[in-house]
């Protein structure tokens, strides 16, 4: 959950994707791997203005951080809550940096190395 502060209130807001959770792009075609999350945008307004005005999203929202690809590429990728799904194509996510980060589980999912969850 993360704590926002707004003014002279507190929201409390809790993340939609975690940390090693495989999501894919609502529209343009890649996924990839949570690998950190801003609680509001923490991006330049350059980068922000540099997306499409029909597709920009507000910056009161989570963004997460992914290790991501497309069919040609392995990158990192900065994309709001509003424009990620869960990827259940249960296809393991080729990036070459998640192995430095995550591990998989048994069942195929990422779970952060070093975790209190080993």
């Amino acid at each position: 959950m993360a704590k926002i502060l707004t003014g002279n209130v507190t929201k409390m807001r809790t993340a939609k994707f975690k940390l090693g959770e495989v999501v894919k792009h609502r529209v343009f075609p890649f996924r990839g791997v949570v690998f950190d999350i801003d609680p509001v945008f923490n991006n330049t307004d350059e980068w922000l203005l540099s997306i499409p005005e029909e597709v920009r999203p507000h910056k009161d929202q989570q963004f997460y951080h992914l290790f991501a690809e497309n069919t040609e590429n392995a990158y990192i990728a900065y994309v709001s809550e509003q424009n990620l799904l869960p990827d259940t194509s249960g296809e393991p996510v080729r990036h070459p940096q998640i192995a430095e980060v995550f591990e998989k589980d048994k069942d195929g999912s990422y779970r952060p190395r070093n975790s209190a969850l080993n």
